[in-house]
């Protein structure tokens, strides 16, 4: 499963949060918290949605609809990497097996890199109530039926409340879940890549980095390169990247990047020179690495070597 770049290390400012009326909880309740994290693409600058209901849908996939929250909230998508924002807190559901989650989606806005530098944005409306003021809307930004049935997300298996407290963190894929409509440069789609998972705790990469004590690093147009130039480089298995910057806070020597709130799942890490430096690594770049539920794996690479390309 995935990972959310976005924010690199900083807590988002939990949403405003709406609450069920607070019912006490009994064996025939139980309380269910919602995650939101991101995984990111490097083409797109901005993904803002609005999310004006999320409800859990009953194990027929027809019936049993128990609304979490019913208040809006619009979030900036790219600002989740590494970080979570709460959308639900201990609404309280009734017990029994639950198929899916939807969250229904009224509007929303990307910001698209283009090749000279400059960007382009596609809105759901030009009137979307979340767009920055003066924003130039360039084209639409379809997101079929989000706004009616709403977003559905299954889980890998079925959610079952029995009386208890239940975490989901949900995962929004941004890399995998915008591509432009085929032969309309002026139309991109939202087919949204989103997995959920039952956590009582998220995993963890830790990928930390040194140099061999008969490396020195060169000199690139009088700077000399150290390791805080360098970023650490995670993707996971649908191919979507995240960038960390490596520092050293401790002043060790070591540099080192967390990546954070990761659902469990297969990932890749790598270090990422900058430009116009290549490097040699112990061991190969890049490495696999499998993190599990509540998991904090480390990754360590020694740069052997080190040139100016």
């Amino acid at each position: 499963m995935t990972i959310r770049s976005r924010l690199r290390s900083t807590l988002l400012a939990l949403l405003p949060i709406a609450l069920l009326p607070l019912m006490a909880c009994g064996g025939n309740e139980g309380k269910v918290t919602l995650l939101l994290t991101d995984a990111p693409g490097d083409e797109i600058r901005t993904a803002v949605v609005t999310i004006s209901e999320i409800y859990l849908q009953g194990g027929d996939g027809k019936g049993g609809r128990v609304v979490l929250r019913d208040t809006p909230a619009t979030v900036s998508l790219l600002e989740l990497a590494n970080s979570t924002s709460e959308l639900v807190s201990d609404a309280v559901v009734p017990n029994g097996d639950y198929s899916e989650l939807r969250f229904v989606i009224t509007g929303g806005y990307i910001e698209v890199a283009n090749e000279d530098g400059a960007s382009t944005v596609f809105a759901s409306s030009a009137d979307y109530s979340g767009l920055p003021a003066g924003t130039q809307v360039d084209g639409q930004l379809h997101m079929p039926s989000f706004g009616t049935s709403g977003l559905k997300v299954k889980f890998s298996e079925k959610l079952t409340i029995e009386g208890e407290q239940k975490v989901l963190l949900v995962d929004f894929d941004v890399g995998q879940s915008f591509g432009k409509e085929a032969g309309n440069a002026d139309k991109w789609v939202m087919h949204p890549v989103i997995k959920a998972a039952e956590v009582t705790a998220s995993g963890s990469i830790r990928v930390t980095a040194d140099t061999a004590a008969t490396v020195t690093l060169p000199v690139v147009d009088g700077h000399q390169v150290t390791l805080g130039d360098f970023n650490a480089v995670m993707t996971n298995e649908a191919g979507s990247s995240e960038r960390l910057a490596l520092t050293d806070e401790d002043g060790d020597g070591t540099y080192e990047a967390a990546f954070k709130f990761l659902i469990p799942g297969t990932f890749t890490v790598h270090l990422e020179p900058p430009a116009f430096v290549s490097v040699t690594t112990t061991p190969d770049q890049p490495v696999t690495v499998e993190v599990g539920s509540g998991r904090d794996v480390a990754s360590h690479f020694t740069i052997t070597g080190a040139t100016q390309q």
